[in-house]
């Protein structure tokens, strides 16, 4: 067990590492526990990086899947959710250049299409719901536009609560890297955001 840990975050640490024993010996009860533990936080993380809640439950699938096949060879050198993180990172990293090289829905089609459903909503939220949603659209896009290593540190620091020696893990990185990354991005979302934080 990490004695560096909080009590509570070591006693869930130590949890996830003896599932993943149980699962390396092919253990299928072990595995759903683990999936049940931590697939909301990866369903999200992925959610959060693609922008597409559909493909996130594809990907989560993915994740696990590789968690499975090689759960033999884990070793619990780190918090179980670093090791995790880090499958996810490098399978919405590698969805990201595939959709690069594939030719997108242009962001006016996709607003058309907002809009459209917008309009044709029998039950219109009254203004401030509507702009509630509206700035949550923006800061969702704002956070999209950052380049994947950005949107990525952003993603597990603002929504998975992770610390910055965890998200140094995730992406290989020093925690002084991670920190600057950080600030860049929260710089470029300020910028991005301006006109709502103005208002």
């Amino acid at each position: 067990m990490d004695a560096s840990l909080p009590p509570a975050q070591a006693d869930e640490s130590s949890i996830d590492h003896v599932l993943m024993e149980r699962i390396g010996d092919g253990d299928h009860g072990a595995f759903r526990e683990l999936v049940e533990r931590h697939q909301n936080a990866v369903i999200g993380t992925v959610a959060k990086m693609l922008g597409n809640p559909s493909e996130a439950e594809d990907i989560s699938q993915q994740v696990f899947l590789r968690v499975w096949r090689h759960a033999k060879r884990y070793r619990p050198e780190a918090k179980f959710t670093t090791y995790l993180f880090t499958i996810t990172r490098n399978l919405v990293f590698n969805e990201t250049r595939r959709r690069s090289r594939k030719k997108e829905v242009s962001s006016d089609e996709r607003e058309e299409v907002a809009n459209l459903l917008v309009e044709a909503s029998p039950d219109r939220q009254p203004d401030a719901e509507l702009l509630q949603a509206e700035l949550q659209q923006a800061v969702d896009q704002a956070i999209a536009s950052l380049p994947e290593t950005q949107r990525m540190a952003v993603v597990l620091r603002r929504y998975e609560q992770l610390s910055y020696e965890e998200i140094a893990d995730v992406l290989g990185l020093s925690v002084s890297a991670v920190k600057s990354l950080l600030f860049r991005a929260r710089t470029a979302l300020r910028e991005a955001l301006s006109g709502y934080l103005e208002s």
